[in-house]
Parts: structure tokens; sequence; C-alpha cells
């Protein structure tokens, strides 16, 4: 069973930068989609950005596009997204997930424990 790591979530301000993480136990998930979710509280689930198994295609929701950027590294099996610009709206936990095709959340094959990202106003 793949697990999926997540890291680099904290408390930042308004108008600040992060970065976030995503570590796949193994290279299983080197030809699959993979991508960011989140979840803020009271909430559906939200679409964030998903990079193509080779990187060469990148997908990004209207709430975040030319604020975040997704990269993919195949040879350690790691996403991140970054964020700049931040708003309290982005506050929420981000989930990464990886699967053979793109779709909503629940249909990747495997799904990380998410991190927790606060932008204080």
């Amino acid at each position: 069973q793949v697990q999926l790591v997540e890291s680099g979530g904290g408390l930042v301000q308004a108008g600040d930068s992060l970065t976030l993480s995503c570590v796949a136990s193994d290279g299983t998930v080197s030809t699959y989609v993979m991508g960011w979710f989140r979840q803020a509280p009271g909430k559906e689930r939200e679409f964030v950005a998903a990079v193509s198994w080779d990187g060469g295609s990148r997908y990004y929701g209207d709430s975040v596009k030319g604020r975040f950027t997704i990269s993919r590294n195949r040879a350690d099996n790691t996403i991140d997204l970054r964020m700049t610009n931040l708003k309290p709206e982005d506050t929420a936990v981000y989930y990464c997930a990886a699967g053979k095709y793109f779709g909503p959340f629940h249909d990747f094959e495997y799904r990380g424990q998410g991190t927790q990202v606060t932008v204080s106003s």
C-alpha cells in the first residue's frame, strides 16, 4: 500500500508564501496523476492543483490560478505546491493524492492524511 505524506503546513500571514511537499513511499505513483485538494471547516473538499505523470501538464483550481504552482520530481516520488500571496480563504487542510486518472478526490487510489495551512489576516 502506497503511503503519501504531506509536510510544510503552518501558520502564516496574508500575503506570505508557503511550500507544501508530498512524498510517496514508493515509485508505484511514478505513472500516476498527482495533485492537491483542500478542505476548509464547514466546506466541501476543493480541487487545488494536479500534475500529469510526466510533469508536462498542470491543472489548477480557479481560486488559486496565478498564485499556486505545482511541481513534480519523479526521481524521488515527490510533488510540491508553491503557494504565494496567501489569503485567509486559503486556510484549509491540504491533502495530497495520487491516481491513475484525474477525478474527484475520492477516486484517487492513494490519499494522504493532510497538512493544515492557516492564513491570518
